[in-house]
């Protein structure tokens, strides 16, 4: 340290300054720890769909799928009967 006494007024300036960036740390540090968590929730949770957007997979009978294949030929039928013309 020095060997002679600073005067007050430049200790308090000194003082002064070290708070202001005191308080200026602290809030990087709060914004950091928002990101972090923000970011581990996401990590923990992973990318998984909300409950309202997952979907149960719907299966077709045998039944449906031979009306769809009929109509399916059935248009087929009808554009290449409009081609041969």
């Amino acid at each position: 340290m020095i060997g002679w006494p600073m005067p007050k007024t430049l200790m308090q300036s000194v003082v002064g300054q070290l708070q202001k960036e005191r308080m200026r740390l602290e809030g990087e540090l709060h914004r950091v720890t928002a990101a972090l968590t923000a970011f581990g929730k996401v990590y923990m949770q992973g990318s998984k769909p909300k409950r309202a957007a997952i979907r149960k997979k719907r299966t077709i009978s045998a039944a449906g799928r031979k009306r769809i294949a009929a109509a399916q030929k059935a248009r087929w039928a009808k554009i290449k009967a409009g081609q041969k013309k």
